[in-house]
C-alpha cells in the first residue's frame, strides 16, 4: 500500500505542472487491493451495479492572476458492471465552473471520462468551492473540493450607464445634456486618467481627472450636445483608465436642426372699405419655416372692430407646419382703423406683428333726380321720354337688383340689372310714356337695392291727348362745318321747326364725338309753326374729312329726326389770312360771323370759322392749309340774334405751299 501511495505522490507532482491524471490501471490496482482485503473474493456476477470512482477528491488550481482563467481535468471512472449516467454537476461559487463536457454523459463499465473545470478569480484572495456530481451510480452523488488563490495586482472592470446616448434633434445653438454613470464593478480600485470626446459638438463636464474609483464605487459626469450646424452628428466618449477595459467607449449622436421661426402670409391685412355694422373676413396663415417645433402661446389683435377666430392657444407647430385662422373686421364708425395682429411664441422671432387696417364707411343710400317724372300731354300714338338719374349718396357700394315701372304706357330703358353703384356713383335711365288712349295715367318707377332705403319709389305721370300729331323738321338737311384746324373748333347753326302740333324734343345726340350740340336745353317744346335754333361745334382731333349724324328724339309723328353734319380737320398752317371789312350800317349790331369755303374753280360750301361772335371788323384766319385756296364772307348779327346774309365774297385767296 505504501508503494501505491508513492505512485500517487509522483502522479500528483506531475499533475501540478499540468493536469491531475490517475490512470485506469492504477485505479484498478487500488480497487483490486481494496477488494481483496475487504471481501477476499471477486464481485458476484449476480449483483449488477455502476460505481463511480473520482480520480481525486480535490483540485487545487494554485495561484492565478485575477480576471484570468486556469483549467484542470477531473477523471471519473465507472468501476461497476452497469452503465452509469452522469446527469449533472454544480459548483458552489461563480469563480469555479464546469466547462465541458455537456451533461448528461453515459459511462459504460470500466470506462472513464474527463470533466474540465475552470477557475477565474476576481481579486487577490483565496477561493474554495465544492463540485457536486450527480449520477445513477450506486454510490450516488460524488463531491470534489476545489481551491485556488488569486495572486498579483487585482484588475478592475469599468461600466458606463448608459452605454450609448442618442440626443435626438436639438436646435442649433441650444444644448442638451445627459448624465452618465461610471461604475467600478470589481473589488479593486481603478485610476481614471482621462474622460474625453472626439467631436467638438459634444462636451464633457462634471468630472476631474485623474480620479481614483474604489471597488464597487460609482461616479457621474455630464455629456452636453450643442450643435452648430444642421444635420446628423456623432462622436465617441472614451474613458482612459488602468482597468481591465482601459479604453472604455460610449457612442454619442444627435441631430442639429434649424431653430423654429414664424412667417406670416399675407404680411399685412387690409380690409378696405366695410359698411358700418357689416363684417368682412380675411384668412391669415402662419408657418414654422425652421426645423424645430415652435409653441404659440398667444394670438391677439388690437384696433377697434378687429377680432380673431379659428385658432386656439397654446399651439405647437413642427418644422414646416402651418396654421390658418380668420381675422374679421366689423367697423362701428366711419373712418380708417388700424391695428396689429400679434403672435407670441417660442420661435427665434418670439413676437410676430402683422399690421391690420380697414375703413368703416357709411352704408349706401340711393337718391333720385328728378324726384318725380311728369310727361305732361303726349299725343296718343306718340311717345315722350325723360331721363332719371339714381345716385349712391353713401360711401359703401349698393347693388341694384331690379328696376320696374307701373302705369299703362310707361317703360324703362337704358339700364340693365343687376348692377352695382359704388359710393358717389350714378346711373341714368330713360323713362318713356307712349299713351294708347286719351286721359291721365299715373304710375311708379320702383328701384330695389341693398341700400339703406331698399325700395325707392318715383311717381310718374302723363296725359294722353287726342290731337293732330306734330311734325319735326331740321334744316339744313346737311350742316357743313367747313375746314377747322386740328386742335381748334368751328361752329354752325341749324334750325328745328314744328308743324301740325307742338312737338317736345326729349333728346339730341351725334354719333361722332368731334361734333357736339348746344344752344338749347332738353326737353324742349316747340309750338306748332315755331322754330328753335341749335348750335353744332366741330372740334377735329385729326386732319381729314369727318361726318356725323345728328339725331333728335321727340313726340313727333316720326320719333326720330336726323341731320347730316360735315367738316374737315386741317393741319395747323404756317400761314394765316388777315381779314377786315366795313362795319354794318344797321342798328343794334352785336358782332360779326366769318365764313370760309374751299375754292377750286368756284367757291364751295361756306362754314363759320369764328367760335365766338367777333365784335370788331378784323379777323385773322390761322387755320388755313398750305397750298390751298379759299373764299371768305362775313355776316352781321343783331341783338336779337338775327343774322344777315353774306357780305361781298372774297374769292380765290391762295395760300403758299411752303
Amino acid at each position: 500500500m505504501r508503494r501505491t501511495s508513492g505512485k500517487k505522490t509522483t502522479v500528483a507532482r506531475i499533475a501540478k505542472a499540468a493536469s491531475i491524471v490517475i490512470t485506469v490501471a492504477a485505479l484498478a490496482a487500488l480497487i483490486g487491493c481494496q477488494g481483496l482485503s475487504e471481501s477476499g473474493g471477486g464481485t458476484s456476477s449476480s449483483q449488477q451495479s455502476g460505481n463511480l470512482v473520482l480520480g481525486t477528491a480535490s483540485l487545487d488550481f494554485g495561484s492565478v492572476s485575477p480576471n484570468t482563467s486556469k483549467n484542470l481535468v477531473l477523471t471519473i471512472t465507472n468501476s461497476g458492471n452497469k452503465t452509469v449516467t452522469i446527469s449533472g454537476a454544480s459548483v458552489s461559487t461563480k469563480y469555479f465552473a464546469l466547462t465541458s463536457p455537456a451533461l448528461p454523459v453515459s459511462l459504460d463499465p470500466g470506462l472513464a471520462t474527463n470533466l474540465n473545470v475552470s477557475f477565474t478569480p476576481n481579486a487577490a484572495a483565496a477561493f474554495t468551492a465544492t463540485l457536486s456530481i450527480s449520477s445513477d451510480a450506486s454510490n450516488g452523488t460524488q463531491s470534489v473540493a476545489l481551491s485556488g488563490t488569486g495572486t498579483g495586482t487585482a484588475i478592475s472592470m469599468l461600466a458606463l450607464n448608459p452605454s450609448n446616448e442618442a440626443f435626438g434633434s436639438v436646435v442649433l445653438g441650444v444644448s442638451k445634456s445627459q448624465l452618465v454613470t461610471i461604475t467600478n464593478g470589481d473589488s479593486a480600485s481603478t485610476l481614471i486618467s482621462q474622460v474625453s470626446v472626439d467631436n467638438a459638438a459634444f462636451a464633457i463636464s462634471g468630472i476631474t481627472t485623474p480620479l481614483s474609483l474604489g471597488a464597487s464605487q460609482s461616479t457621474t459626469f455630464t455629456v452636453k450636445f450643442t450643435p452648430t450646424s444642421s444635420g446628423n452628428v456623432s462622436g465617441t466618449v472614451t474613458i482612459t483608465s488602468d482597468a481591465v477595459n482601459p479604453g472604455l467607449t460610449m457612442g454619442v449622436s444627435g441631430t442639429g436642426v434649424t431653430p423654429g421661426a414664424l412667417s406670416a402670409n399675407p404680411t399685412s391685412l387690409d380690409f378696405g372699405s366695410v359698411t358700418i355694422g357689416k363684417q368682412s373676413s380675411l384668412s391669415e396663415t402662419i408657418t414654422n419655416t425652421g426645423a424645430s417645433s415652435v409653441t404659440i402661446s398667444q394670438v391677439g389683435v388690437t384696433g377697434t372692430g378687429f377680432s380673431i377666430s379659428g385658432i386656439a392657444t397654446p399651439l405647437t407647430l413642427n418644422g414646416g407646419q402651418r396654421a390658418t385662422f380668420t381675422v374679421a373686421f366689423v367697423p362701428t364708425a366711419s373712418g380708417a382703423v388700424t391695428g396689429n395682429l400679434t403672435i407670441s411664441s417660442t420661435a427665434t422671432n418670439p413676437t410676430l406683428t402683422i399690421p391690420v387696417s380697414g375703413t368703416g364707411v357709411t352704408p349706401g343710400a340711393l337718391a333720385v333726380n328728378p324726384t318725380n317724372l311728369s310727361f305732361g300731354n303726349v299725343n296718343v300714338g306718340g311717345k315722350g321720354s325723360l331721363s332719371e338719374t339714381i345716385t349712391n349718396t353713401g360711401a359703401s357700394s349698393v347693388s341694384v337688383s331690379q328696376v320696374g315701372i307701373t302705369g299703362t304706357g310707361f317703360s324703362v330703358s337704358g339700364i340693365t340689372t343687376p348692377f352695382t353703384l359704388n359710393g358717389g356713383q350714378s346711373a341714368t335711365m330713360t323713362v318713356s310714356f307712349a299713351p294708347t288712349a286719351a286721359g291721365a295715367v299715373n304710375g311708379n318707377l320702383t328701384i330695389n337695392s341693398t341700400a339703406t332705403n331698399p325700395t325707392l319709389t318715383i311717381p310718374v305721370s302723363g296725359t294722353g291727348v287726342s290731337s293732330t300729331v306734330g311734325q319735326l323738321s331740321v334744316s339744313p338737311s346737311t350742316l357743313p362745318l367747313g375746314s377747322v384746324t386740328v386742335g381748334s373748333s368751328g361752329t354752325a347753326t341749324g334750325t328745328l321747326a314744328a308743324s301740325g302740333a307742338s312737338v317736345t324734343v326729349t333728346a339730341a345726340s351725334t354719333n361722332n364725338s368731334a361734333f357736339t350740340i348746344g344752344g338749347f336745353s332738353l326737353p324742349h317744346t316747340i309750338n306748332a309753326g315755331q322754330s328753335a335754333n341749335f348750335t353744332i361745334t366741330f372740334s377735329p382731333t385729326a386732319a381729314g374729312a369727318a361726318t356725323a349724324t345728328l339725331t333728335f328724339a321727340s313726340n313727333a309723328q316720326s320719333s326720330s329726326t336726323t341731320e347730316t353734319l360735315t367738316g374737315t380737320g386741317v393741319a395747323a398752317s404756317t400761314h394765316s389770312v388777315a381779314l377786315s371789312w366795313n362795319a354794318s350800317t344797321s342798328q343794334n349790331i352785336s358782332g360779326y360771323n366769318i365764313y370760309r369755303a374751299a375754292y377750286t374753280t368756284s367757291c364751295g360750301s361756306f362754314g363759320r370759322i369764328n367760335s365766338v361772335l367777333d365784335t370788331s371788323t378784323l379777323y385773322t384766319d390761322s387755320s388755313v392749309t398750305n397750298g390751298s385756296s379759299y373764299c371768305y364772307a362775313t355776316t352781321a348779327v343783331d341783338t336779337s340774334n338775327v343774322e344777315s346774309g353774306y357780305s361781298n365774297i372774297l374769292s380765290n385767296v391762295q395760300i403758299p405751299a411752303q
